[in-house]
């Protein structure tokens, strides 16, 4: 099951510690370099929250810096009592519930009768981005992060994040804090005001909301590793099939069952005929009118991702054409989500290729 998954593959957070004295009166004291010192450390971690929250990376540095902004203001509510990793975190998580507040919600899936509709419904998140695994380097405790959370593959691929964005935000916030970052009932209730009654309802709505958006196999999928000999020749042969037009080399390496999808654009592919069709109609492979497109492998959420690029007829560069972020399922190609260029710098992709 997905929730003994996570507890087998996220750090469990210490007991939140105190912090030292005159760190915290500094920190009070308006010390620009102390409230510096106290809080840097904590952004990557911190990105990654609100980024699992809101599964926007532009927002998610927009909430940071906010984040970092009400602490400042707020300086003088930090007393010592907590570690500032909590303080931080409540922080954060309030500045998202903010967000969340303006933003319209997915409507729920366990709403839509039609199971067509609704498999198509459970996959649509028209603001979903994806994250950089550059930016996920180094999450992991050290001696300049004790604290530091670790993140786990299950927690941050595109499947966790589509569903967790059809939860409610506070169910959301809920399970983030306890499943992901392991944090007892007794301090997730403490950062969102709330009783630890309430928050144990709201974690097992929460799960079974989860269970209800995440593809069927997804329960069974294994913690991430190191992508295998079998995996990167699949992608060198996605790569290939991208540069050379190849419809049928595309429909030998994808499940019968694919999906493919374009937020923020509506609409999801499903079954790799109607995938390749699409494409077809849409002339991926007419070289002559549509031009050549070559491929950069990258990361995104822990899972391969393909920088497509395109030269059109007449033009001498490459240019930007969207981001393939790509789950493999039992040496297949189970699912492709395509995002747009301007998030190649994200990436620190070039912007032209000769």
């Amino acid at each position: 099951m997905i929730f003994s998954a996570l507890s087998r593959h996220t750090y469990m957070t210490r007991e939140i510690q105190q912090a030292q004295p005159e760190a915290a009166a500094a920190v009070r004291a308006g010390d620009d370099s102390a409230f510096s010192a106290l809080v840097a450390r904590h952004e990557r971690e911190l990105r990654v929250h609100c980024y699992r929250m809101l599964g926007s990376l532009d927002e998610s540095e927009d909430l940071v810096q906010e984040t970092f902004l009400r602490a400042w203001r707020r300086r003088e509510t930090f007393q010592g009592r907590s570690s500032v990793r909590a303080w931080l975190y409540r922080i954060a998580t309030n500045a998202c519930l903010d967000a969340l507040a303006r933003r319209p919600r997915p409507e729920p899936v366990s709403d839509v009768a039609d199971r067509a509709v609704k498999a198509k419904a459970s996959f649509e998140v028209p603001w979903l981005q994806p994250y950089p695994d550059t930016l996920l380097a180094g999450m992991a405790p050290s001696e300049d992060e004790p604290d530091a959370a670790v993140v786990a593959k299950e927690t941050i691929e595109l499947a966790f994040m589509v569903a967790i964005q059809h939860l409610p935000p506070r169910q959301r916030a809920v399970l983030i804090l306890r499943d992901v970052l392991g944090w007892p009932a007794k301090d997730a209730a403490e950062l969102l005001d709330s009783s630890v009654a309430s928050v144990n309802s709201a974690l097992a709505r929460a799960r079974e909301g989860l269970k209800q958006q995440l593809p069927e196999r997804r329960l069974e999928w294994a913690p991430g590793s190191d992508p295998t000999r079998e995996e990167r020749a699949l992608l060198r042969r996605y790569v290939d099939a991208t540069e050379r037009a190849d419809a049928d080399a595309f429909v030998e390496m994808m499940r019968e069952d694919a999906r493919f999808s374009m937020p923020p654009e509506p609409g999801v592919w499903v079954g790799r005929d109607a995938i390749v069709a699409a494409w077809t109609n849409g002339c991926a492979f007419d070289t002559e009118n549509f031009g050549h497109m070559r491929g950069l492998l990258t990361r995104a959420n822990m899972q391969p991702a393909v920088a497509c690029y395109l030269r059109q007829p007449g033009d001498s560069e490459y240019r930007p054409l969207g981001l393939d972020v790509i789950r493999i399922e039992e040496g297949l190609v189970a699912e492709i989500v395509m995002f747009p260029p301007n998030l190649f710098p994200a990436f620190d992709l070039p912007p032209t290729l000769e």
